[in-house]
């Protein structure tokens, strides 16, 4: 059976070509030591002035990025705090409004006697009613309180 399996093999044709053990020269790999520690760096002056300006230029570009995105998220702030002021303003203005016309409409002198004539309150009779703002500077009718001379005397 095995002998015909390799027949087979063989009369595959040129696909089945053998092919050599050996395709080139191995490569052999050798390790070396090699010691760096007394290499020193020369610093190179130009490269280390351009390396200044150009982190200067960064540190510059990103605080002019960083001020005008916090300018802009600050307008954008203070729009919206605008704004809210604007609906209070509008809300309050709508009560003081409302408040007004309340006011208006509880001291209507027609309202005020018509509750009064409910409790059964009537009209004051004439004189009964003392006016103090006028009464103050006429010196006739009652006068609610006086101011006396004050004496200072020495203690001895």
């Amino acid at each position: 059976m095995m002998a015909a399996a390799a027949a087979a093999v063989r009369s595959a044709g040129p696909a089945a070509v053998r092919r050599s053990f050996w395709t080139g020269t191995p490569e052999i790999y050798f390790s070396k030591a090699i010691d760096n520690s007394r290499l020193v760096k020369i610093e190179d002056p130009q490269r280390s002035h351009e390396r200044r300006q150009f982190c200067t230029a960064l540190v510059f570009f990103f605080l002019l990025v960083f001020g005008y995105t916090w300018q802009h998220f600050r307008a954008i702030e203070y729009g919206y705090q605008i704004e809210a002021a604007k609906r209070e303003l509008s809300g309050l203005a709508d009560m003081n409004g409302a408040l007004q016309t309340e006011l208006a409409s509880l001291r209507n002198p027609e309202r005020i006697d018509v509750l009064a004539r409910r409790m059964g309150l009537t009209p004051p009779a004439p004189g009964q009613v003392i006016r103090l703002d006028a009464a103050a500077g006429d010196g006739q009718g009652p006068v609610m309180a006086t101011a006396a001379p004050v004496t200072v005397i020495a203690g001895q």
